[in-house]
């Protein structure tokens, strides 16, 4: 037998693979557009059974809801509470129903055409316009219908009722309904028995074609495994070789075939590619090395001038922030000690007292802005010592109280336990309920109220809650769990008050912590904010002079 030439070889086998996969492509083709129409037949099926089902319910909630408006009637006219808006609501949902049928009405005329079908159509249409007239009817009639008078006699009353339900352009509505159901039953087994019919022979004919086209693949797969095994396992040995890294593999496959020639050329880029490896591997550590310098130096100097920027930033912010609370006490102090005529020295001298307290207070806040701006805000210091809340307590209503009245807000407290004990420091405690009582007057309009109070928890260990409630503008329940983020403020504070940095609440969450304690915040717009303090009560400790 003469060898054909390597051309003709060539051409021999692509010819086979194209008419191949062209007599697959087809045979696929042809089960793809049966699989489409089957699945169009299968949907009209489903849709046609989903109407009818639909139209079936439709009438059956229909006959349901002239039920509870005979019963809204009954109550009505024997003196029971029978409310308009429930008659009202009755009445629309009753049209609403009767839309939905309209709409479907429409829909099954569109999706099925038989002789039958068209029959059942007809008096579907015409029951639906008896069905309309009567709800009319119903909601003129209800509209005037009134309590019978005393001594009228209740069976005469009854049949007017009944008249005004079950008649309707001289037909009897209550067998309307349950010939409209009865039909609508008998339309459903029909398109049920259909799709079921439908399905039966779709299933049949998606069986056949698949098993053609599993069939051809088969057939052509066993033809092309025996024809290709040994030309792709070469094949695939030479590129797991290249994909491995192993340039020097050669692929023993001779012939003058595609295979060979693929085998011919992925050698060829074999070596290519080993030079062009080690040309670029050359090139590539040089420019590593230099590109890693760079950047080093690059993230440094970025990393230092963020730095410095946030800082910046930060001081700034904790400055107008720390700074605020303290002076605003100061100033509240002065002005009720220079309001009205003179005083006795006592009270000029207890206003000087507090005006000290929150001189101190505004140099701790002093100290911590320094400490923040060269590291963070959790380097508060703390100094503990043995520590009466109550006191403190004491000490925050007094310096609000100048708070509240330059804000026109009033401030009072429920009665706390007698002694509070616990370790802490008290300048920070100080500072920590101060802030909140801050900005429950500063959220506060004036003529609202705020409120301490302090209770005793019986736990293991015993603890306190202190709460701090206002009449404010409160805060969305989106926001609340962003309220203890650095400078975060939430729009309505910011509307409120366009002036704050948002630092209030991280603070004091920080000196909370610092005490072994939690804050928590409750809130909902326009009825106000309650912050809630939980410190731990300690054993009695030593004290140690001020």
């Amino acid at each position: 037998m003469t060898t054909p030439p390597p051309t003709q070889q060539t051409n021999v086998f692509g010819r086979r693979l194209t008419l191949a996969l062209a007599a697959l492509g087809s045979i696929a083709v042809i089960q793809g557009a049966v699989a489409l129409w089957a699945v169009g037949e299968a949907e009209r099926h489903v849709l046609r059974g989903r109407v009818a089902a639909d139209i079936r319910q439709g009438f059956t909630e229909l006959r349901s809801e002239k039920q509870q408006l005979r019963t809204w009637l009954a109550q009505r006219q024997f003196g029971a509470d029978a409310r308009d808006s429930h008659r009202d609501a009755l009445l629309q949902r009753m049209r609403i129903i009767l839309a939905d049928l309209k709409r479907l009405a429409d829909q099954a005329v569109v999706l099925d055409d038989g002789p039958a079908a068209r029959q059942r159509q007809a008096q579907r249409r015409d029951a639906l316009v008896v069905l309309d007239g009567s709800i009319a009817q119903l909601e003129r009639g209800l509209a005037s219908l009134n309590p019978p008078p005393v001594g009228m006699d209740t069976n005469l009353a009854w049949s007017i009722a009944n008249e005004l339900f079950d008649r309707a352009e001289g037909q009897d509505l209550r067998l309307l309904l349950a010939e409209s159901i009865d039909r609508e039953d008998v339309s459903l087994r029909e398109k049920r028995a259909d799709t079921n019919d439908a399905l039966a022979w779709l299933r049949r004919l998606w069986v056949g074609s698949t098993t053609t086209l599993a069939l051809a693949a088969l057939l052509l797969a066993v033809f092309f495994a025996r024809a290709l095994r040994g030309p792709l396992r070469s094949l695939s040995e030479g590129a797991a070789a290249l994909r491995a890294g192993r340039l020097s593999h050669r692929i023993a496959l001779s012939g003058s075939d595609e295979f060979a020639a693929v085998a011919r050329s992925m050698d060829a880029m074999a070596a290519e590619l080993a030079e062009r490896r080690r040309i670029e591997t050359e090139a590539r550590q040089a420019l590593e090395e230099q590109v890693a310098a760079r950047t080093d130096e690059l993230t440094s100097a970025l990393a230092a001038q963020r730095e410095a920027e946030v800082r910046r930033r930060q001081l700034f912010a904790d400055i107008s922030h720390e700074l605020r609370t303290p002076t605003t006490a100061i100033r509240g102090e002065a002005q009720v000690a220079l309001r009205g005529s003179l005083k006795p020295v006592d009270e000029y001298r207890s206003s000087l007292r507090r005006i000290d307290d929150a001189s101190r207070q505004l140099g701790l806040a002093i100290d911590d802005l320094l400490t923040m701006a060269r590291s963070d805000i959790d380097a508060l210091s703390l100094r503990r010592v043995a520590v009466d809340l109550v006191d403190v307590l004491n000490d925050v209503l007094s310096h609000g109280e100048a708070m509240a009245l330059a804000s026109g807000v009033r401030l009072h407290h429920e009665p706390w336990p007698a002694a509070l004990e616990m370790s802490g420091d008290a300048d920070r405690l100080r500072q920590l309920l101060l802030a909140l009582v801050d900005n429950a007057v500063r959220y506060s309009r004036p003529g609202q109220a705020v409120r301490l109070e302090a209770v005793r928890i019986a736990s293991e260990p015993a603890k306190v809650e202190v709460r701090i409630h206002d009449e404010g503008i409160g805060i969305a329940a989106e926001e609340l769990p962003k309220v203890f983020d650095r400078s975060h403020r939430a729009p309505n504070a910011i509307s409120h008050r366009a002036d704050g940095s948002g630092l209030g609440l991280p603070i004091a969450r920080v000196l909370v912590r610092g005490h072994g304690g939690e804050i928590s915040l409750t809130s909902a717009p326009e009825r106000g904010t309650t912050a809630t303090v939980t410190l731990p009560l300690a054993v009695q400790v030593p004290k140690v002079p001020a």
